[in-house]
Formats: C-alpha cells, sequence, structure tokens
C-alpha cells in the first residue's frame, strides 16, 4: 500500500491559493492548472491536506473550504508543531522563506516544497541549506518549468546529443523583475544548460541608486541583460527580447520552445550545413505545480533527490544576485560563488 503524505500550507495568498482563477479561462490554461500549491495538494492523490496557514485568518478560511483541508492556523509554527506533516508547501512573500524553511527542518518535517523567489539573500540560502541538508529534508522549488515533460524532454534530448554539443542557451524572456521574474529565467539557463557549476557572471539591470540600503536593494529591479558562463563550457543569455521562449544551440542542431512552452521546435544540420526542421517526440501540457509536488513523494518514497533540490535552487538564486552585483559594479564580470553573501533584495513588500 502507497504512503500519504500529511501537506501543510503556508501562505494563501495568490500562488498559495488563488492564482488558479486567473488562468482558467485562458486557452492556454492546461500549462498551468492546478497552479496554486493548495490546488495542486487537492489534485494530488499521495497526500492529505492536514492545515492551512495564512496571518489573515479569512485567508486561511476560505482556502480550506475551497480545497478541502482539515485545519486552519494564523501562525505557521503552530500549525507545524501541532499538526506534525511530512511536506511543507511554503508560498509566502520571500523573507518568510529561509525562516519557514528552518523551522520546518528542526520540527522534522520531510519535505520541503517552496515558492520562488527563494529568499532575499545568498546569506539565508547558505543557512536553508545547512539546517536542511543536514536533516536530510527533501526540497523543490516552485519553478515549476523544471518538472513539465516538455522541458524534461529537451532536457533528455540534448543530454542524448540530439543537437551535437550544447553551446549555448538564450532566454528571450525580456526585460522583468529580478526575483519576480528572472527567477525563472534564471533556473532555466541552469536546467538547459546542465545543471552544472557557474564559473562568472555579468549583467545590467535598469537600478535606481537611491535604492540602495547599504547592501540592501529596495527595488526589484528589471535585469535587461544577462551572461553566465558555466564550467562545462555553455554560455548562457538573458536577452531582452520577449515571449518567454528558450532556446538551445548546438554543433548541429537547435531547440527552441514556443510561446511560453505550448511546443517547440527542433532543427538539424543537413548535410550542406543548413538548418532544417526535424521531427521529435510529442509534448504534452501539464502542471508544474502538481508535478513538483508528486516529484517531492516520489524522492519521499525512495529516499531520492528530486527534481528541483536545494542546491540547484541556491545556484539559480545566486545567478540573480550575480547579475545585480555585476551592474552594481559597473557591469564588471563576478565570479561565483558570491563574495558578498549579505547582497539583498529586499524591498519593503518582500
Amino acid at each position: 500500500m502507497e504512503n500519504r503524505y500529511r501537506v501543510c500550507l503556508i501562505g494563501c495568498g495568490r500562488m498559495g491559493a488563488t492564482i488558479d482563477d486567473e488562468v482558467r479561462d485562458r486557452p492556454d490554461s492546461d500549462l498551468f492548472l492546478p497552479y496554486s500549491h493548495a490546488a495542486a495538494i487537492a489534485a494530488c492523490g499521495r497526500v492529505e491536506f492536514a492545515g492551512v496557514c495564512d496571518p489573515i485568518a479569512e485567508k486561511a478560511g476560505a482556502a480550506r473550504e475551497r480545497y478541502g483541508a482539515r485545519q486552519t492556523f494564523t501562525d505557521y509554527e503552530t500549525m507545524i508543531r501541532e499538526v506534525q506533516p511530512d511536506i511543507v508547501c511554503i508560498a509566502t512573500r520571500p523573507s518568510a522563506h529561509a525562516p519557514a524553511s528552518i523551522f520546518a527542518a528542526e520540527q522534522g518535517v520531510r519535505g520541503i516544497y517552496c515558492e520562488k523567489p527563494l529568499c532575499n539573500s545568498m546569506a539565508e540560502a547558505d543557512a536553508m541549506l545547512q539546517a536542511l541538508e543536514t536533516r536530510g529534508v527533501k526540497f523543490n522549488y516552485g519553478t515549476q518549468r523544471r518538472y513539465v515533460s516538455l522541458y524534461r524532454n529537451l532536457r533528455a534530448m540534448t543530454d542524448a546529443g540530439d543537437i551535437g554539443e550544447v553551446q549555448a542557451v538564450i532566454a528571450h524572456c525580456g526585460s522583468s523583475a529580478a526575483q519576480w521574474g528572472h527567477t525563472h529565467t534564471a533556473d532555466m539557463l541552469l536546467f538547459l544548460s546542465g545543471d552544472g557549476e557557474v564559473e562568472f557572471l555579468q549583467g545590467a539591470a535598469e537600478i535606481d541608486d537611491a535604492a540602495w540600503e547599504g547592501d540592501t536593494l529596495k527595488q526589484d529591479a528589471p535585469i535587461s541583460m544577462g551572461y553566465a558562463r558555466f564550467a562545462n563550457g555553455v554560455h548562457a543569455y538573458l536577452v531582452a527580447s520577449g515571449g518567454y521562449e528558450f532556446e538551445v544551440s548546438g554543433t548541429s542542431g537547435k531547440l527552441r520552445t514556443l510561446s511560453n512552452g505550448i511546443g517547440y521546435s527542433w532543427r538539424r544540420l543537413d548535410e550542406h550545413g543548413q538548418l532544417q526542421d526535424a521531427s521529435g517526440p510529442e509534448m504534452r501540457l501539464e502542471s508544474g505545480t502538481l508535478r513538483g509536488l508528486e516529484d517531492l513523494v516520489r524522492a519521499l518514497d525512495e529516499d531520492g533527490d528530486t527534481q528541483g533540490n536545494l542546491r540547484l535552487a541556491c545556484r539559480s538564486q545566486e545567478m540573480i544576485f550575480g547579475f545585480i552585483e555585476s551592474q552594481r559594479r559597473g557591469g564588471m564580470r563576478v565570479s561565483m560563488p558570491l563574495a558578498n553573501r549579505e547582497l539583498a533584495i529586499a524591498p519593503d513588500t518582500y
């Protein structure tokens, strides 16, 4: 008989419980639904929705009624102590991610599914890594594309050599907020490049100099350009052109996602050196939030690793801080690991 895991949700706001309503009537809704953490918990057949928490009691009550959670709380520490969940989903603003994750790990929670951005500084990320790895806590990060078949199949095709040796990954994701938008972008640059170590970064961001308070940036500044050099030799580029598409370019072909993941194209070099359309595996549309939760359950079943583990989450988060640090230094190259672990992106609303 399969184990069933008790899940608690911290944060019943937009990504926690209500974002599904924003996309339900869109023609591409299959890319998202179930989208919120609460909706994914309710849809996952391997878990019990044991509790929800939000400091605004009305939000917690609405999530409980809508998704069938057993109990409501306004304090996550009380909820974790009383319910003793196996898994905690964290969908708060980022300032709570590190303390909530660390407290959950200290209380014996076995798995954490944390929404992006991971945290406000690499000092917080380091503390999370220490607390969770020491206790063997499984972790998945809320960068949902990593868990769905379209992107996983593209990664498998590049690993299999279907476009030759990977040379570059290009993110056509526009100029977007560092933490709120480009945490997704950084994770996909990392994922499609092979999830390897980053050697150095350069970036440009639209920062108001008055937004700096010491090492803390009080603005989630748009990043308009980013370059990352990976230790495996892959070049990764974030460019200002929009469309939310990712291109992987290799020595014998190219793969490119289309219109934020509704499909993809594959072109291969023919005998004359011309790129020609090729036919690859079909890609199904599916919810990344649900697949991330299911992957966490699988990791608990097998005592194995997750697809979006905390070390990878820290690596992609560090890329964001590296781009910002590069802008702060006038566009200079920033070596990894980032030396200034106290550099923070922390607007008052975060």
